[in-house]
């Protein structure tokens, strides 16, 4: 054997050891992942999502007979998770997990087939960022796993495969600029704020790669395409997105913002913040930005932009911004010159800063309010029971209801309109024609509400009046004082009463 054939054969050993080490560690996250699914509690939008799944499956409309504010592809993956699941004949909980888990090993693959013969491969394909960004993707989202925000980043990995390639000048073949495009308009369906992301990244490699022709790139024309066939789709087939949903969102939702400095305070974009300065510490070692940090960091920019824009400071809005920051510090912590006198020390101290994040987002994206108390009180009661709340808190009924393989008696997931314009007319000046238009929108919630409860009636009434007064409302409005007659409060939780459907034979 000669010398040459010896090192080739030395070198092919070695990589072979990495692979396997890499694989090894890849799959102690996922076990990690995996058993986190059956302790943390069940998320509590997700499992609203597989009832309007179960809906939609058994022939109810959406935006007719069920009442949601998000587009049809927000629901996509629940309803095909519910799907499989009644095939299969397993829980939809359990197959959404296993569907949510398939679809980052296959972005996770995807990205790394998309940049395995770049001249990137070395860091954004390294086995070390892989196992990186399947601890981001997979265990921190932690209580917040399965949400929109969740499944956007998912579905933008490989887009921003692509992304890499304009910026490092690389050839791009016609099947990369497919799946890129697929997975850019795929993003940007779930919520029209996610195409911030998106733009924000053919910006930064435009400007990276000094080349305006990116911004005219094949896969950002199939992505555009794509996002006007799907807004047609809409158009065509719900209808009432835009008659009804619409003008609710712009008149009702909108109306529930935080201030923006309290959205600048809070534990996620703090974290958001710090990975930021981490990266361009780092990079400050190289003399230049790096195209994988850049890219990363535009697309955290795009989603940050998401979450302000939104306005409401829930966990899971800052999720994507907070991962693709942190996957930035992995990706500049790799690009770190191994020939600096520091570099030991240097990576040491970046890996624990990384480390140290990566648990405090842990912590940030695992808040949840525990309901146990009410749902073993409900469980008393009877099983299967019927449920109807009345709240806007949407976690006091779910997944309590699923928990208790109950029944929810409502056509949204809580009573939030009434709240929000409440909040408003307490908060805010509104004007005599502007009270009038919300009060359209109140009364047309309290007639839905009604409706149900006649068509379904419910074994179990939430009354929540813990931060609200939805029992003082309920008992003075005529109708609902009398539906409620039936009923007895067995106990109250927390603020929230609980009430139980008398029997008919009950004196």
């Amino acid at each position: 054997m000669t010398i040459d054939a010896g090192l080739r054969l030395a070198t092919d050993e070695a990589a072979n050891h990495r692979t396997r080490i890499g694989v090894s560690f890849l799959a102690l996250v996922f076990v990690a992942a995996l058993l986190l699914r059956w302790v943390l509690p069940f998320n509590v939008d997700v499992s609203w999502w597989l009832i309007v799944g179960e809906r939609m499956l058994d022939g109810q409309r959406l935006y007719v007979d069920i009442l949601e504010t998000n587009p049809p592809m927000a629901g996509s993956v629940y309803l095909l998770s519910v799907a499989l699941a009644r095939v299969m004949h397993v829980r939809p909980e359990v197959m959404t997990d296993g569907v949510i888990f398939s679809l980052i090993a296959m972005s996770l693959a995807l990205t790394w087939h998309i940049l395995r013969d770049s001249s990137a491969r070395g860091l954004a394909a390294s086995g070390a960022l892989a196992v990186w960004a399947a601890a981001l993707l997979s265990i921190m989202p932690m209580y917040d796993f399965g949400q929109r925000e969740h499944l956007a980043l998912i579905a933008m990995l490989p887009a921003l495969g692509v992304f890499i390639l304009r910026g490092s000048r690389e050839p791009v073949t016609p099947a990369t600029v497919l799946i890129a495009g697929l997975s850019a308009a795929i993003t940007m369906t779930f919520k029209p704020y996610f195409a911030f992301a998106v733009g924000f990244c053919i910006l930064a490699v435009a400007a990276k790669a000094r080349d305006w022709r990116i911004l005219f790139a094949p896969e950002n024309w199939i992505a555009a395409g794509l996002v006007v066939v799907y807004g047609i789709c809409l158009f065509v087939f719900y209808p009432e997105y835009f008659t009804t949903i619409y003008p609710l969102v712009c008149d009702v939702y909108l109306l529930l913002k935080a201030p923006i400095v309290a959205l600048c305070v809070t534990a996620a974009t703090a974290l958001w913040v710090c990975a930021i300065m981490v990266v361009l510490a780092l990079q400050n070692q190289r003399r230049r930005l790096d195209v994988v940090p850049v890219v990363m960091l535009a697309a955290s920019f795009g989603f940050a932009a998401s979450f302000f824009a939104q306005g409401k400071g829930w966990g899971y809005h800052a999720y994507p911004m907070v991962a693709l920051a942190l996957m930035a510090v992995g990706c500049a912590i790799a690009a770190l010159d191994s020939e600096h006198p520091g570099y030991i020390r240097f990576r040491a101290a970046a890996v624990f800063v990384a480390a140290i994040m990566f648990a405090r987002a842990c912590l940030w994206f695992n808040g949840s309010i525990d309901v146990q108390k009410i749902e073993d009180q409900v469980a008393r009661l009877g099983s299967h029971p019927k449920i109807l709340m009345l709240s806007a808190a949407a976690v006091i009924g779910h997944p309590m209801v699923r928990t208790l393989q109950g029944t929810w008696v409502s056509r949204q997931e809580a009573f939030w309109v009434r709240e929000i314009v409440r909040r408003a007319k307490m908060e805010h000046a509104v004007d005599a024609q502007t009270a009038a238009r919300l009060d359209v929108y109140v009364a047309r919630e309290r007639a839905g509400l009604i409706e149900d409860f006649k068509k379904q009636t419910p074994d179990v009434v939430l009354i929540d009046n813990k931060d609200s007064d939805w029992g003082r409302w309920a008992y003075a409005d005529p109708e609902l004082s009398i539906l409620l007659k039936s009923y007895t409060r067995v106990q109250t939780v927390d603020g929230i009463d609980i009430l139980q459907r008398m029997s008919r034979e009950r004196p």
